[in-house]
């Protein structure tokens, strides 16, 4: 029984350090660079957006989506379950209106991936204003869907493709963010900070 008790207090220890470490890596950094530190800014890959050709309003519409999203994300990070909601109506009513016709054949094959699920999520996350863990599980896969779009279309601004390790009990999971600073849509104010930026996307 010590042995299983102290194989979990060794788990937790270990997690729980790995998260830590980034913020104390942060500090290490302004003091003197170690390689750990310099990770932040070498590991960074700067990516551009697939499609060049994007008509004006398909740009628009898909910068209307990434808005939404961010401000679902920005509440997340700050544990506000309405706003989130009401931002995932507002991303919802906009995908209502798309023309699609102004897309290219290649252009909506990518669109047709992500469409469904992105409206799927976006509904739980509206519906689900009184459960914050339930949001976040939906946004988890909204940002898999938001990172095609935007990969594929920009998001109308610079984005950064964040990951955070912890997330979803320790299986990971990605967001986008307008700022390069770490701020963790799905552990908020107990890890905050836990994440790296893995892409830039313009």
């Amino acid at each position: 029984m010590k042995k299983i008790v102290l194989g979990l207090l060794t788990t937790l220890s270990v997690i729980a350090y790995s998260c830590s470490d980034n913020a104390s890596n942060k500090q290490a950094a302004a003091q003197s660079p170690t390689p750990a530190a310099q990770k932040d800014t070498t590991e960074v890959k700067v990516v551009k957006a697939s499609f060049t050709n994007v008509d004006a309003g398909v740009a628009s519409y898909i910068k209307k989506l990434t808005d939404s999203y961010l401000q679902i994300k920005n509440a997340l990070i700050g544990g506000k379950a309405n706003e989130a909601g009401d931002a995932a109506k507002n991303l919802a009513a906009a995908m209502k209106g798309f023309d699609k016709s102004l897309l290219t054949a290649d252009q909506k094959k990518i669109y047709d991936q992500n469409e469904e699920d992105l409206k799927e999520h976006a509904e739980h996350i509206a519906k689900s204003t009184g459960d914050l863990e339930h949001q976040r599980e939906h946004f988890s896969m909204m940002s898999e869907d938001m990172y095609s779009l935007v990969k594929a279309f920009g998001g109308g601004k610079t984005m950064y493709h964040d990951h955070c390790p912890m997330a979803k009990n320790g299986k990971g999971a990605m967001w986008l963010s307008e700022t390069k600073e770490i701020k963790n849509p799905y552990l908020g104010e107990k890890m905050m900070e836990c994440g790296d930026v893995e892409e830039e996307i313009q």
